[in-house]
């Protein structure tokens, strides 16, 4: 299977790539026509979430620059 990525896009969406499928909380399956390649909305201001529809285009601000998270607790 082919690995998924995610890339956090500054000012944006995040884009999902490969492998994957989407569910809803209830684990219904979105219907995604064979893509492989989507983008999902972090604005807030889709009007097809979970999906980007650009809706966030000079209404949303956030570098995406890649760090380290704290050591898991266990």
């Amino acid at each position: 299977m082919a690995k998924t990525k995610l890339t956090i896009n500054s000012n944006g969406s995040v884009k999902v790539e490969g492998d994957f499928e989407i569910v809803d909380k209830n684990g219904n399956v979105y219907g995604l026509q064979g893509r492989e390649v989507l983008s999902i909305c972090r604005c807030g201001l889709s009007k097809n979430k979970p999906f980007c529809d650009g809706a966030h285009k000079g209404h949303f601000e956030h570098e995406a620059v890649a760090f380290n998270l704290p050591e898991r607790k266990v």
